[in-house]
């Protein structure tokens, strides 16, 4: 009796329980009719005041002052609630069709009850939200700096040349200075000696500002950098608007430019222009000799005097010098110096493009086939791009240019080896960090080489097309790269791609930072060797086609910073994917189940900052259960060699 005494008490108290979930799920849904019209307004009331913030900081920053990050991160997070609010009530017709009997039944209980549950929820959050919006200020004055010191080498030979800047800037009648020379000179590394002198000695300056401008430059950008400086936040200011005018007697100030034209000086409008001249034969030869070393030269009585043959070979250009003398440092028999100064001697031309790239070009064919192979294709990123180390790797990995090791993890050392190689040749530069990644650059000029060289194998099957950052707006017209084997339009303007190429040789892809919008179906259906394509940061994009289905030979899809919803289940057929990059895709909601699993060749997979959120699709669904459902696909894959899933700041690492 006991036992059944317990049982009846349970039943009734199972069945209390049991009532009161009822009538809170239908608590929800009667009160749709009141909730979602308050939801609508209270939208507009954020609207409203999110712009009213927005005005207050935009009046503070033109009197320069900088917005407090509180006010930011109030903003950002407004702007998130606004976009979602805004499909929840978009929504809501829907929903309220559903409903019957005045609203207190629906003829989907369940869909009907987690919306009015989502939409109580939000309602919620946004009256809290704007509780926190009154500000008694929105910006706080910010000291802008004076100068930023930036990593300096050692002049050569440059002492005369500094000097003669600096008697100008202290010269009252000369406003604006204009440096030239040819590219590799060391017009650079003399602007930056004068930038740093500024530090110990600043004449009466306020500010320095060092502003980077390519030759396919942004105005827009370049006055966000100068803005910087000034303490002004990211957005767009007008240079004459924040008192940066033309400099004169009356304000005092200068403007120091670098170019490799004198006819730049003539329009940007220089009272002097000087130019960077390249070393004399003595200041050469000592700067050739540190760089070969003591060791090289003593290796052989004849080495000394090759030497100089070879030094007198570089013109005096420093870049030049460093590159070929690095080349030769390990050089230690008579035959490899005069077969140096031999093939000197066939690329001397008298202009810029026959002159200093022949003599670059010496470094270049100095190195192992899949040395040069990693250096041409570095040539595909725009000019002053910082490329990441790692992911550079990556990409040579997955084109096949890294033939030794079968896994990325092996492939990752011999990647770093040919990296390390390429700086220690000058042919690459160390370009800081970004985001903790380690990142190369091109110089300029060694870009420009590269792809000079690039023309010259136009006759073979290494046909390079690039065409990064000059504002394209639509697709190239494919008879240009129909037959090419790498392609980048980075950095452009295209919306649409609407062709369907006939690709045959086509490897590598580059169509990143673009604003594209839709790939028509029918554009990859005939590229069938493509091997890396990157996708990422065409944040407006928000599907892929289906007809990517056709790139089977595809080994790396890089979908980092798109729009991208969905990930379609015709990626199924992509059997040879290695490297899948769906990092910072904040609008992606759904995975089918056994997508992962069927790239069974798959070593790397990213899938950092994602947005989490409680809105995904319940159904043929991975991302469902917190990933639990993902991390046991991925773990079902041998050859997975990284696992990077970063997600509520925790992250998790497998190595297989």
């Amino acid at each position: 009796m006991g036992n059944c005494c317990s049982v009846q008490i349970g039943l009734e108290n199972f069945i209390i329980r049991g009532l009161d979930s009822i009538a809170g799920h239908a608590n929800y849904i009667c009160k749709l009719k009141q909730t979602l019209p308050t939801l609508s307004a209270a939208l507009q009331e954020l609207r409203a005041q999110r712009n009213d913030v927005q005005r207050q900081v935009a009046v503070a920053e033109q009197r320069l002052l900088k917005r407090l990050e509180r006010v930011q991160l109030w903003l950002s997070k407004a702007e998130t609630m606004i976009i979602e609010a805004e499909r929840v009530v978009e929504d809501g017709p829907q929903q309220m069709n559903n409903l019957f009997l005045g609203g207190c039944a629906s003829k989907s209980c369940l869909s009907s009850y987690k919306f009015g549950k989502k939409v109580a929820k939000m309602l919620q959050e946004i009256n809290d939200h704007m509780s926190k919006g009154a500000f008694e200020k929105v910006a706080d004055a910010k000291p802008a700096t004076s100068v930023v010191v930036r990593p300096e080498e050692q002049p050569i030979a440059l002492e005369s040349t500094i000097q003669k800047v600096w008697s100008c800037i202290v010269d009252k009648d000369v406003g604006v200075i204009g440096l030239y020379g040819l590219g590799g000179v060391g017009k650079t590394t003399l602007l930056t000696q004068i930038n740093n002198k500024f530090s110990t000695t600043p004449y009466g300056f306020n500010v320095v500002i060092w502003a980077l401008v390519s030759k396919d430059y942004d105005v827009g950008k370049i006055q966000d950098r100068i803005g910087g400086n000034l303490g002004f936040s990211d957005g767009r200011v007008d240079l004459n608007q924040i008192g940066i005018p033309k400099p004169s007697q009356e304000n005092g100030s200068k403007l120091i430019f670098t170019t490799r034209s004198l006819e730049v000086c003539g329009e940007m409008g220089a009272g002097k222009k000087i130019k960077v001249e390249c070393l004399e034969s003595k200041k050469a030869w000592e700067l050739f000799q540190e760089k070969v070393g003591h060791e090289t030269l003593n290796s052989h009585p004849d080495i000394p005097n090759l030497a100089k043959q070879v030094a007198e070979r570089c013109g005096g250009l420093p870049l030049a010098l460093i590159t070929i003398s690095r080349a030769m440092a390990c050089k230690t028999t008579p035959g490899e110096w005069k077969y140096a100064i031999e093939m000197l001697k066939r690329s001397a031309l008298p202009k810029m493009e026959e002159e200093v790239f022949p003599l670059l070009k010496f470094s270049y064919e100095n190195l192992p086939i899949t040395m040069k192979s990693c250096l041409l294709y570095c040539c595909m990123y725009p000019e002053d791009y910082c490329i990441p180390r790692k992911r550079l790797t990556e990409y040579w990995f997955c084109e096949g240019l890294l033939n030794e090791f079968d896994r990325i993890s092996e492939a990752q050392m011999q990647g770093d080896y040919i990296i390390s190689s390429l700086l220690s040749a000058c042919l690459l530069e160390r370009g800081g960090e970004i985001g903790g990644e380690d990142c190369v650059k091109m110089h300029d000029v060694i870009r420009d080489m590269a792809l000079w060289i690039t023309c010259e194998l136009e006759a073979s099957e290494n046909i390079f097309f690039v065409k990064t950052g000059v504002q394209l707006l639509e697709e190239p017209d494919v008879k240009a790269w129909e037959d090419a084997k790498r392609m980048s339009v980075m950095k452009n303007k295209i919306e649409v791609l609407r062709g369907t190429p006939n690709c045959p040789n086509l490897k590598t892809l580059f169509l990143r930072e673009n604003k594209l919008e839709v790939i028509s179906d029918g554009f990859f259906h005939f590229i069938p060797h493509l091997t890396v394509l990157n996708l990422s940061e065409n944040r407006t994009i928000r599907a892929l086609p289906k007809g990517i289905s056709q790139l089977i030979s595809l080994e790396c899809l890089d979908l980092s910073y798109t729009g991208i919803a969905e990930l379609p289940i015709e990626l199924k057929s992509l059997k040879k994917l290695k490297m899948l990059e769906l990092s910072y895709m904040y609008y992606l909601r759904k995975i089918p189940p056994h997508l992962i699993t069927s790239f069974s060749k798959l070593q790397i997979f990213r899938m950092n900052h994602c947005q989490i959120t409680e809105d995904y699709p319940e159904e043929d669904n991975v991302l469902n259960g917190n990933n639990e459902h993902l991390i046991e696909e991925l773990k079902s894959l041998q050859h997975l060699n990284i696992i990077r899933i970063l997600e509520n700041q925790m992250c998790s690492m497998f190595y297989a």
